[in-house]
């Protein structure tokens, strides 16, 4: 009934159907799923200024300076000022020492009004703020108070800001 060219066409085709049947027959899928995380963490930083009053011939001198500070987006900070390194300063009355002798008295504000003194007790005197992601520029302002009796010189101080978040 089949000769052998019928038999060898049958064989191919059984071959290329069993390898159809087979390469199906063993094609299978997974699935899994990949966790994928990350923290972002809580940070700032500061960046100081200068604040020049120029030159004091015993009236007032009103000054203001800018500060810059960084944090992560949505964090609450505060930023406070010490008292600086004046002999007998405080955050009411800072004082600038003479290159000579002497000093001068100054204060630091938090408004451009300049009746809110800024100081460093947290919740009481510094000032508060959220942090966008970006630089966020502050202002300082600051005012050597008239009549003081000074020796000629050039007067400094440093107060240290101090950033807490």
């Amino acid at each position: 009934m089949f000769n052998a060219n019928n038999r060898r066409q049958i064989a191919k085709l059984l071959t290329v159907l069993c390898l159809c049947t087979t390469a199906n027959g063993f094609a299978a899928t997974s699935t899994g799923t990949l966790s994928v995380s990350s923290t972002v963490l809580s940070a700032c930083s500061v960046t100081g200024a200068s604040m020049a009053f120029g030159s004091y011939t015993a009236t007032q001198i009103d000054n203001s300076a800018a500060i810059s500070i960084t944090c992560t987006n949505g964090t609450a900070y505060n930023i406070g000022m010490d008292a600086g390194g004046g002999s007998g300063a405080s955050t009411a009355v800072r004082k600038m020492t003479g290159s000579v002798s002497g000093t001068l008295n100054y204060s630091l504000y938090k408004d451009s009004g300049r009746s809110v003194v800024w100081g460093n007790t947290v919740g009481t005197d510094t000032l508060l703020g959220t942090g966008t992601g970006a630089a966020q520029s502050v202002s300082v302002y600051g005012r050597v108070p008239s009549g003081q009796i000074a020796d000629a010189g050039v007067y400094s101080d440093s107060v240290t800001i101090t950033l807490t978040y």
